[in-house]
């Protein structure tokens, strides 16, 4: 008989560091790569696995995420499938989550009801492809109680990661590691190290013993890479999955081992920038594992005027349905639905969010402008930083970040 497995997705976080991207929304559900959400490449990554009973567990600003799942993931439940947001149900008293092994502890009822063998428990605010069968079928094989992904990342780098040590056999976790100083390299390769992705699968008991173990601890954060792994490393009973071992359908030599965590503006931005050059480094085309999403009902994209210096055009972009741009020029950038780009307008390396409007001979550079912003004509944006960081956010790479609806000032 096939295993059972159920899907925890950790949909909880604030994402401080993407404000004001997160001013009113989730990070998970932040719009990404025109017409997705963020949290929809985890998703479609367990869908495409066949992985179909997953709990979304949600906290802060979870309206638009849960709007999105609604709309977007539904599921057959003739064969009993499903995606579900769960918000902070108080079970245990009323207090919210205090971490992400506490979000777990409090949702066990979940667990209970659905009596899996195995339990993946994933991020959702990370931008890559991979098959979770495969680390599914890897965590069986071992008899391990733990299996966490891990991606070869430079040893000089080993201080901006959760480092996972292993031992000889180059599988079983030694140690878990928040970004060492004195990290050493992996035993088939001592230039690297593995890095988490906050991407473990669970045996159900093993799992449900070490939160509820954890929260009796009144000394522990209750996270899951904090606390729950290392006790489990403690016992050596946790074991490493090499990400580069995933082989996932239609993949290009260029995009294959792609994994982004998007937790800044400036990681956000480049990541938007990895899915437009010819050979993309993240790509979306990928029709054998597509990701998956709802981005309504708006009309092809159209260009209009084709003369002179008034041509509607767009060069190395990524252009969504609903989108008009009028006698204006997009260069290296990605635009959402529904926005209108005005004659003489340049956009040149922006992230434009759904709803936005470009005046006429506005210049947009290197900017990341949120949902629904109106930009006058003739303003200028990441031209003259100096000005910019008095009236916006501006990135440490100097990205310019308009939240959503705010003013611009010409």
């Amino acid at each position: 008989m096939a295993v059972k497995v159920l899907a925890i997705v950790l949909a909880g976080g604030e994402g401080k560091r993407l404000m004001p991207l997160t001013a009113d929304r989730a990070k998970p559900g932040v719009p990404f790569g025109g017409i997705y959400r963020m949290i929809d490449f985890v998703l479609s990554n367990l869908a495409n696995a066949g992985y179909l009973k997953i709990v979304v567990l949600t906290q802060y600003k979870s309206h638009s995420l849960d709007r999105h799942i609604s709309k977007t993931w539904r599921m057959s439940t003739l064969l009993g499938n499903y995606v579900t947001p769960v918000p902070a149900q108080q079970r245990l008293g009323p207090r919210w989550f205090a971490g992400s092994a506490d979000a777990i502890y409090q949702s066990l009822n979940l667990i209970n009801d659905e009596s899996p063998d195995y339990v993946i428990v994933f991020g959702a605010d990370h931008i890559y492809r991979m098959d979770p069968k495969q680390m599914v079928n890897d965590h069986i094989a071992s008899g391990a109680a733990v299996t966490v992904a891990g991606i070869r990342q430079p040893l000089s780098l080993a201080d901006q990661f959760g480092v996972i040590d292993v031992g000889p056999d180059g599988k079983k976790i030694k140690a878990f590691r928040e970004k060492p100083k004195d990290a050493t390299g992996l035993p088939d390769s001592p230039d690297e190290v593995y890095a988490s992705m906050g991407n473990y699968v669970f045996t159900t008991r093993a799992l449900c013993e070490a939160v509820t173990l954890d929260a009796q601890n009144p000394d522990s954060k209750h996270d899951m890479g904090g606390n729950i792994i290392p006790m489990l490393v403690e016992r050596g009973e946790a074991n490493v999955y090499d990400f580069r071992d995933n082989d996932v359908p239609g993949a290009t030599d260029r995009d294959r081992g792609y994994w982004r965590d998007v937790g800044t503006l400036d990681s956000f931005y480049e990541a938007h920038m990895d899915l437009i050059a010819t050979l993309p480094i993240f790509n979306l085309y990928n029709h054998d594992w597509p990701i998956f999403t709802n981005y309504g009902s708006w009309p092809p994209a159209k260009f209009v005027h084709g003369y002179d210096d008034r041509q509607g055009r767009a060069i190395d972009s990524m252009i969504s349905p609903g989108v008009v741009v009028s006698g204006a020029l997009v260069e290296r950038s990605v635009i959402s639905p529904n926005v209108r780009v005005n004659s003489w307008a340049h956009v040149d390396g922006a992230v434009i969010m759904e709803g936005v409007s470009v005046g006429r001979r506005a210049v947009i550079r290197n900017a990341i402008i949120d949902k629904n912003v109106v930009i006058p004509e003739g303003a200028q944006i990441g031209v003259d930083l100096d000005r910019d960081r008095k009236l916006y956010t501006v990135s440490d790479n100097g990205v310019v970040v308009i939240g959503k609806g705010q003013r611009v000032e010409l």
